[in-house]
């Protein structure tokens, strides 16, 4: 993990020797500090010392994994006096294929989602531009993979091997795209050195700082920032992060993917995607208006595929 993102992450004062799945837990975290409260954390790797580290210091209810290495377990028994729940995954638990759900007397039936996302799922590029790199499929692949566990409506960004953006369970998908737009939004000017900066009181706590960097960010920066509050929060007043300066730091953004998990049915979720710097769209296609979108992604050259794939879930 680089000391950029430890300091996105707030690690930077953690005597933790990084791993592949340590660095993962902290990235997924990272995409939405403010929502990731409380969580039910799930690995699909055996619990190392170093992601115990982290999970024991954050807010969070439980941990599933198919295994944890005796110190890690150690780690976590210690966590909320003894209270918290460490589960081992079943590795024999197989799922029915048919789930079902009981409202009101009527019972509702769905297929299980356990749709393999390989090299082909983006074949069917469906823009002027056809150029789609590697890392961004890889990347469209995350951003899908999100989705199938995520309640739809859901729209999600990526970036760089890390979801940065979830709307999910919205009553339109240009809400799903503007939620999960600010969330990216939010995700990047966290990297503005003005907030990597900030003069935080050493007494202040990580989930009071993760907060007091939303509102700083964000619209109401003068909750943070008015005289009677700041001296509460910093050491000394910082400036103002001002719209145009978080206009041209976000300008910088590019490379992003962004996955829907129903089809866009208008161009207005693309417009609002280009504002945070998507370059690269899966959707399942099949609007009546798929000629509408296609051609706002073309306006901006970004290249689109069809999945010919919903992957709802309720």
């Amino acid at each position: 993990m680089s000391e950029v993102e430890r300091k996105i992450y707030w690690v930077d004062d953690m005597d933790v020797e990084f791993t592949p799945l340590a660095n993962a837990y902290a990235r997924a975290r990272g995409a939405d500090r403010m929502s990731s409260f409380g969580d039910f954390i799930s690995l699909s790797d055996v619990c190392d010392v170093a992601t115990a580290k982290i999970i024991k210091r954050e807010v969070s209810d439980g941990v599933i994994a198919p295994g944890y290495e005796p110190e890690a377990l150690a780690i976590l028994k210690e966590k909320k006096k003894g209270n918290y729940n460490v589960i081992e995954i079943d590795p024999n638990y197989v799922p029915k294929q048919l789930e079902r759900k009981e409202v009101f007397g009527i019972t509702f039936e769905q297929g299980r989602n356990e749709l393999v996302i390989d090299d082909n799922f983006f074949a069917n590029i469906v823009t002027e531009n056809k150029d789609l790199p590697e890392s961004a499929k890889v990347d469209l692949a995350i951003a899908m993979i999100t989705l199938k566990y995520t309640q739809s409506n859901s729209v999600c960004y990526v970036k760089d091997g890390q979801a940065i953006g979830i709307g999910a369970g919205q009553q339109s998908r240009i809400h799903c795209t503007r939620l999960a737009g600010s969330k990216a939004d939010n995700w990047f000017l966290r990297q503005n050195p003005k907030v990597l900066n900030l003069p935080f009181k050493d007494s202040i706590g990580r989930a009071d700082r993760d907060n007091s960097i939303d509102l700083y960010i964000g619209e109401d920066y003068m909750d943070v920032l008015a005289d009677g509050a700041w001296e509460n929060i910093f050491t000394e007043k910082p400036e103002v992060f001002t719209r145009e300066e978080k206009r041209a730091w976000l300008d910088q953004m590019t490379g992003v993917s962004v996955g829907s998990d129903a089809f866009v049915p208008f161009g207005d979720n693309i417009e609002r995607a280009h504002k945070s710097g998507v370059c690269y769209v899966a959707q399942p296609g099949g609007s009546i208006r798929d000629d509408n979108v296609i051609a706002t992604c073309d306006k901006y050259d970004m290249v689109m595929a069809f999945t010919g794939l919903r992957l709802f879930h309720h």
